[in-house]
């Protein structure tokens, strides 16, 4: 049996959202192989010395910053977190290698940026020829040293859209490195719910207190919510809206204390995010890969917001949105009630358009997993090496 180590940490939920995912369709499809989660933080930080000094984890404090809507000045932080990656690599790698020697995985997956150097040179200088497979979780890079390391030959990067692999090839990295998916990596319910009849979602809608003859709004923010759901609960005070506030419980007590002319749902946090999207009729919430991924695969188009707080690595994604029609990019909650009429007034073409674009990312993954460790073992068996090409950049 193979063992296969999945590389995340809790910086916004969605490196573990697809460490899970990808962890679910393994065990659902009866791969041999051994699946180990490896929180990197708990990994380089086992005695929290951090959270000592601070009394917060560090992605607890990541984490709570998105909550409030605090997202100014990423990116002199991002510069100066790599900076202190770059000074502490040979303690990393340290680390990192005295990890390895100890599990001895068959493929190491990454699902972090900033790291994939420090995760990928110990991994080689510990256990030469184990296979080292990036699998971005964002739409498209943040070079230099984000997520792909073009003079890395060792690292293997699967990339979520043509943006990413665009990007990748002018870096330098040759074909037999790369392969491209249709998406984001979205847990498997997402591909496996039961459909949603219109029977079935006006009884959901009535059970919430929404109008079915009228169009719901889903209005999200990450696991965590956000203040700013607040802010766009008040501009859209005449529209139906899902409120989804995740673990921000004293957001979710503040909407559902709001007076409005249109019915609000306030949603605390939930695993079944998938039904809340299939009630909705259109999404609103910042440019996370994750989020717009979800919404648009379950046929939603969206409003998301690009101004000088959002995160570096998400400014792009607005790109993505306007390239393939998918919505509407504004920079501020006063543009919204303009926005929403104009999304409305063109909803079913919006609909389908998004509908048409097919995600199998999470499967997709799967199988590059596999045709890596297949390659991997064809070093010593050549016979092996032709079948699993195929799968890649198809």
């Amino acid at each position: 049996m193979k063992t296969v180590d999945l590389v995340y940490f809790n910086y916004g939920g969605g490196h573990r959202a697809a460490a899970l995912a990808l962890e679910q369709v393994i065990a659902q499809q009866r791969r041999p192989w051994a699946v180990r989660r490896v929180d990197l933080v708990e990994l380089l930080d086992p005695n929290e010395q951090f959270r000592k000094l601070t009394g917060l984890a560090p992605e607890d404090l990541y984490n709570q910053r998105l909550a409030r809507g605090w997202t100014w000045g990423m990116t002199p932080e991002l510069k100066l977190l790599q900076g202190l990656i770059r000074a502490s690599h040979e303690l990393i790698c340290q680390r990192l290698s005295q990890h390895w020697l100890r599990s001895e995985p068959d493929l190491v997956v990454s699902l972090v940026p900033n790291f994939n150097r420090a995760l990928c040179l110990s991994l080689q200088a510990s256990l030469p020829g184990v296979p080292y497979l990036t699998v971005m979780t964002d739409i498209a890079d943040l070079p230099p040293h984000f997520w792909i390391e073009p003079e890395l030959a060792q690292q293997q990067i699967v990339c979520g859209s043509e943006r990413a692999l665009a990007q990748a090839r002018a870096a330098g990295v040759a074909d037999e490195r790369l392969s491209l998916t249709t998406g984001m990596i979205l847990r498997p319910d997402f591909h496996q719910g039961e459909v949603m009849t219109r029977e079935r979602r006006a009884d959901g809608l009535r059970q919430l207190g929404l109008d079915p003859s009228r169009p719901v709004g889903v209005v999200m923010f990450g696991g965590e919510g956000s203040s700013q759901i607040g802010r766009i609960a008040k501009a859209l005070d005449d529209q139906q809206l899902i409120l989804m506030c995740g673990r921000n419980e004293r957001l979710a007590q503040r909407l559902s204390q709001l007076k409005r002319q249109a019915p609000h749902a306030v949603v605390g946090y939930t695993a079944d995010v998938v039904r809340y999207l299939q009630l909705g009729s259109w999404f609103c919430g910042k440019p996370g890969p994750g989020s717009l991924s979800e919404a648009i695969h379950l046929g939603l188009p969206v409003i998301t917001f690009r101004h000088s707080g959002t995160m570096p690595q998400e400014r792009y994604n607005t790109e993505w949105v306007r390239e393939h029609g998918y919505g509407h990019v504004i920079r501020s909650v006063g543009q919204l009630p303009a926005a929403v009429q104009a999304l409305l007034a063109d909803l079913p073409a919006l609909q389908m358009r998004v509908r048409a674009h097919q995600n199998r990312a999470v499967f997709e993954v799967v199988d590059i997993m596999a045709d890596v460790m297949l390659r991997s073992a064809a070093q010593a068996a050549p016979g092996l090496a032709q079948q699993g090409r195929a799968l890649r950049l198809s």
